[in-house]
């Protein structure tokens, strides 16, 4: 068992994107692969293979259902909110204790187990806890997905001072290319880099569905 915990510098900068390529990858290669994304917000269930659990089962090659969407994400919200505050727009309280289990639990399996964050690293899960909370308790390699556009040097560089704090072991950070962005992907690479104690970073264009063939993510599953 290999497990690696997919979080970020922000939301909607690539995690999910990322997550189902190496997915692609690693199973292409003959490996055992599962995913887990627990809590999800802004979730409809009319759109349910546009969502990241949709995608994330679609990458895992299994029926994009709702009763597969409930066994890899437990914990949806309708609001596109950060969890905590979306979840007491419906009455609920987030059981950090339970989330923590479940992902204990999906990591004992067999294979290679991606659990994939919500929103960046300090994002609240309930009124005492972060994302942050949670890939502490669990202790597993981190992937720290970042744009490319203007100002993520600094959200880049930040977070690393926050997960170094935590003495959290982060396998790589990765770059995904942000649209229309006045800054390069190569100048943004490379400025993470000098800032980054060694740690591996991998920049990714803008890409399609097949994004898991191109060489950025044959680097990236070496790391894991």
């Amino acid at each position: 068992m290999s497990a690696t915990f997919v979080s970020a510098t922000g939301t909607d900068v690539g995690k999910t994107f990322v997550t189902c390529a190496l997915i692609a990858r690693l199973r292409a290669r003959g490996a055992t692969v599962e995913a887990i994304k627990p809590v999800v917000s802004g979730f409809d269930p009319a759109a349910l293979p546009a969502s990241d659990p949709g995608l994330l089962l679609a990458a895992l090659g299994r029926e994009v259902t709702m009763a597969e969407a409930e066994r890899i994400s437990p914990w949806r919200f309708k609001a596109p909110l950060s969890p905590d505050v979306a979840a007491t727009r419906e009455g609920r309280i987030i059981d950090f204790a339970a989330v923590t289990g479940f992902c204990e639990k999906a990591v004992a399996g067999r294979g290679h187990v991606f659990i994939e964050g919500i929103g960046g690293i300090m994002v609240p899960l309930d009124a005492r806890h972060t994302v942050l909370d949670l890939i502490s308790q669990l202790r597993l390699p981190l992937l720290l997905v970042a744009g490319s556009y203007v100002g993520t040097i600094s959200h880049t560089l930040t977070a690393l001072h926050v997960l170094a704090r935590r003495n959290l072991d982060i396998a790589a950070i990765v770059v995904s290319q942000s649209e229309a962005s006045a800054a390069a992907l190569d100048d943004t690479v490379a400025a993470i880099a000098r800032f980054s104690d060694s740690i591996d970073v991998v920049g990714i264009p803008r890409l399609t569905d097949a994004a898991g063939g191109h060489p950025a993510f044959a680097r990236l599953a070496q790391l894991l």
